[in-house]
């Protein structure tokens, strides 16, 4: 009730904000700055407050740059007045607001017609005095333009009479990202539902700041790009799983490792992981799981530890290609990385070699953490009691002899051998485990009857589709295939299976879309749309890249990939990872584009990617494959907690952080990210 009631009251909030304030939509002029002369704009809206804003426009360059052209804009407060009798003014005077603001414009004047329009603003402090004269006796603002080029100057010209107060709107931002993290870490509503909430929250804000933004801007907010790669990839995975494909996998894992428990644990897990990177890990968990249970089964293994290491290895191979998980969605359908040069192969080449490491990494970490096959046990097979027993019998038997005579020695140096090599064998039991061979033969034939290809035609079309779209994953960056987006080539390829498999119910193949994941990033791009017109973002970013200015310029680069690859791996351990994803994206950009910080964006991408991926690991809520997989476990009797998950994952995520630190630093030293 108490949670129903709070709802109520956010809800209640912002409808009556949206339904008390406008949407806000500035008028622009259309100027252009003659040669040697100012450009009057009297602006003919009053500023609400002492404060007001401007926005302009044009070629304008970095604020950093070199350019020796300038645009300058002075703020005048014009007083008219009329003589006795006469229908025109003839006399005026002027008082001058006593800062000019500059802005550079790119350096070849040339080029002006050609250069990418740039936007600036800047606010503008009126004191109380010349704040009282507006409006009174024909008073008005007007914006005194002018530029040192010897030709004219087009620009777009506005004016914000109710700037937003951007410290207050940090405040108002941090209040509603902290929100939605309680609500998604603590499951107190559904997180779909929470983003929808939040970000119907932030628009609201938004509204009561004066900067309620229009329907059209909040839909262009939405990156269409991922939403159309997430949903191609969708169809293709839900159709080929028709196929019987995934069970077959997990069989065939149980065939060649001949069922000794842990080459058979280590190839799921490498199944695993390898098809998360073509397909998302979220549905490779979905459909690898309940085989791999009932595997453990079968081999009386407990399936929560299996099932914990498939879900590190699946985060891992996720973070392989851009499909395999979805903050590398979000991240290379981003525009500003692929115009960096970030394609799917490039993406693929830096991220597998550093996968490979972290592996490696694990492997070793899970063989320290289940020391023995018991650990992996749910209890001790019958083969291993009766083999302790043996043994306590055959040691009983040994010291009931005595050493009264030769034979006697000599039985009992028969005994001690027979128990030597019953204690190995119990040994290499408790270390490897296995099952007889009559077991394992018999096991798998159930299992190949149980688990066959169910449709082998439609298992050649998903290939020849899923093939296509592999291809153009790959070559990207050729002729022809780099005008389809990754987005693109998903639907076209869930368009080709669709005709090839020839399906009349596509209502049941439109059924297995997770039409809430896609709600999901829908909402979680318009709120991270809302923060960074809160300036959350930009006060990130700001706070990042003071940390980095503190260091030298030759060590800057190397401190900036790894505070985003911790800082983002830490927070996704905590959060999921796919909202922290979509602000540390604009975060990371904000700081490639800093020209006093001069730091390239492909090594930060490849950090960030690291760090969310990796991150989802070190919980049981930092990635959506975790969530999805306890569900999987739990609907078939078997449950972790997060407490246990935790104890078995974080160390695992520290030590693939350690190595995915190595290998950015060994790329940053032996190659020029520039």
């Amino acid at each position: 009730m108490i949670k129903i009631a709070l709802l109520v009251g956010v809800w209640i909030l912002f409808t009556g904000i949206l339904m008390s304030k406008d949407e806000k939509v500035l008028k622009y002029h259309q100027i252009s700055i003659p040669i040697g002369q100012n450009k009057s704009c009297i602006v003919d809206e009053v500023p609400v407050e002492p404060r007001f804003g401007v926005i302009v426009s044009g070629a304008f360059a970095d604020e950093n740059s070199n350019s020796t052209s300038f645009l300058y804009i002075q703020v005048q407060l014009v007083h008219e007045h009329l003589e006795d009798g006469s229908d025109h003014s003839n006399s005026s005077f002027v008082v001058f607001h006593d800062k000019t603001i500059t802005i550079p414009i790119v350096e070849n004047i040339n080029d002006t017609d050609r250069a990418t329009e740039v936007t600036k603003s800047h606010i503008f402090h009126l004191d109380a005095e010349m704040f009282e004269q507006i409006g009174w006796n024909d008073t008005v603002l007007s914006l005194e333009i002018a530029t040192n080029l010897p030709n004219g100057f087009p620009i777009n010209v506005a004016f914000d009479p109710t700037p937003m107060d951007k410290s207050m709107g940090i405040i108002y931002a941090a209040i509603i990202l902290i929100s939605l993290y309680v609500l998604i870490i603590w499951e107190i509503i559904d997180r779909t539902f929470a983003a929808m909430v939040a970000s119907t929250m932030s628009i609201a804000i938004l509204a009561l700041m004066n900067e309620r933004p229009t329907m059209p801007e909040i839909l262009s907010w939405i990156d269409v790009e991922t939403l159309l790669l997430l949903f191609g990839m969708m169809i293709l995975v839900g159709i080929l799983s028709e196929t019987g494909l995934f069970d077959y996998l997990a069989v065939y894992a149980f065939k060649i490792t001949k069922g000794e428990p842990w080459p058979l644990i280590y190839c799921l897990c490498l199944f695993t992981a390898f098809l998360s990177a073509i397909l998302d890990n979220v549905t490779t968990l979905l459909l690898m799981a309940p085989v791999s249970i009932r595997l453990c089964e079968i081999m009386k293994l407990n399936p929560v530890p299996i099932l914990m290491s498939m879900i590190i290895y699946s985060n891992i191979g996720g973070a392989v290609t851009p499909v395999g998980d979805p903050p590398n969605i979000i991240i290379a359908s981003n525009s500003h990385v692929i115009r960096s040069g970030i394609n799917f192969l490039n993406f693929t080449i830096h991220m597998l070699i550093g996968a490979v490491f972290v592996m490696i990494q694990t492997y070793f970490h899970l063989r320290f953490v289940y020391r023995t096959i018991n650990d992996l046990r749910v209890s001790e097979p019958e083969d291993i009691t009766e083999l302790r027993n043996d043994i306590v019998l055959w040691e009983r038997a040994a010291e009931s002899l005595s050493s009264s005579s030769k034979d006697e020695d000599l039985v009992r140096e028969i005994l001690l051998r027979k128990i030597n090599r019953l204690q190995l064998e119990l040994k290499r039991k408790i270390t490897c485990g296995s099952i007889s061979t009559a077991t394992y033969k018999r096991t798998l034939d159930d299992l190949q009857k149980k688990y066959p290809i169910r449709n082998r035609a439609l298992l050649i079309k998903s290939s020849v589709a899923l093939t296509f779209v592999l291809c153009c994953f790959f070559f990207h960056s050729l002729p022809y295939i780099e005008r389809l987006s990754l987005g693109w080539t998903a639907l076209l390829g869930a368009i080709l299976l669709l005709i090839l498999a020839d399906r009349r119910d596509i209502e049941s193949i439109l059924d297995r879309v997770e039409w809430s994941t896609l709600l999901f990033f829908a909402v979680l791009f318009i709120l991270m749309e809302c923060l960074a017109k809160l300036s959350l973002i930009e006060w990130i970013g700001a706070q990042t890249e003071n940390v980095i200015l503190m260091v030298s310029k030759e060590f800057r680069l190397a401190v900036a990939i790894l505070i985003v690859l911790w800082v983002s791996a830490i927070a996704s351990a905590f959060v999921d990872n796919i909202p922290l994803t979509t602000m540390m994206i604009r975060v990371t950009i904000s700081l490639s584009e800093k020209a006093a910080l001069n730091l390239p964006l492909q090594p930060l991408i490849w950090a960030l990617s690291f760090g969310a991926c990796l991150g989802g690991n070190g919980t049981l809520i930092g990635a959506s494959a975790n969530i999805i997989c306890a569900g999987v476990a739990e609907q078939h009797g078997y449950r972790f907690t997060f407490i246990q998950f935790f104890k078995v994952a974080f160390p695992a995520m520290i030590g693939s952080l350690v190595v995915a630190s190595g290998y950015l630093l060994v790329c940053h030293v032996c190659f020029t990210w520039h």
